[in-house]
């Protein structure tokens, strides 16, 4: 016997509970119960989404597992995974949806609103430049490195190679800390200072560097570097 959700209790089912009081009042196991629709025969579907939520630590690590990652798991396929991933992809889309071409940035605060949730928990550090029109309205976002920064490794011409192309008014260049803490380094500051430097040559403002921890940041602007 495969436990499935019509299984479940009534009081407790999640999907009749979702009807009742919306998405909302459900846990991360039980929106994730209707995903997986079924348990194994050794454990009911609530189980299974608990005790899948349990191997990647909550919705923090499943949020970037693989289709192998989660396929490991007994009791969980592929069709399983690939519904998982597809919620979640979802799931990002909408949430960037409002952050798209007409999302404007006024302060440091905008920015880091706009990527925050994309990058406090990135393991590595992304170095991501936001280009913007004359509205500072968002026009386009690049990733333009991945790993540690370094001002031999970031090049200017990579950032505002893609300011050009898109007619890009200025630009605000955006980097991560993985361990939280948003203080800035000698490296960071150099870099900055080279970045505004040839934006001031080529006619493409650099607004601002922001670096982005858990929940906090820094506005190298603010601290006087641009």
């Amino acid at each position: 016997m495969t436990w499935m959700i019509r299984d479940v209790p009534k009081d407790v089912r999640p999907r009749e509970r979702l009807l009742s009081s919306g998405p909302e009042s459900l846990a991360d196991h039980e929106l994730l119960a209707i995903l997986l629709r079924t348990g194994t025969k050794e454990e009911s579907v609530l189980q299974l989404a608990h005790r899948l939520l349990q191997r990647f630590e909550g919705l923090r690590l499943l949020k970037d597992a693989t289709v192998e990652e989660i396929t490991s798991i007994k009791g969980i396929g592929t069709t399983k995974a690939i519904q998982i991933l597809a919620a979640i992809e979802l799931g990002r889309r909408i949430h960037r949806l409002g952050y798209h071409d007409r999302y404007v940035i006024r302060s440091p605060e905008d920015g880091a609103k706009y990527v925050m949730e994309d990058m406090r928990f990135l393991s590595q550090e992304h170095f991501v430049a936001i280009y913007l029109n004359t509205k500072n309205q968002v026009i386009h976002r690049k990733t333009v490195f991945i790993g540690s920064l370094n001002a031999s490794i970031v090049h200017p011409r990579e950032v505002f190679k893609e300011a050009i192309k898109r007619s890009a008014a200025s630009i605000i260049c955006v980097h991560n800390h993985p361990s939280g803490d948003p203080t800035p380094s000698r490296e960071d500051i150099d870099v900055t200072k080279r970045l505004a430097e040839c934006g001031r040559i080529i006619g493409i403002e650099l607004l601002d560097h922001l670096i982005i921890g858990d929940q906090k940041f820094v506005s190298l602007k603010e601290k006087g570097y641009v």
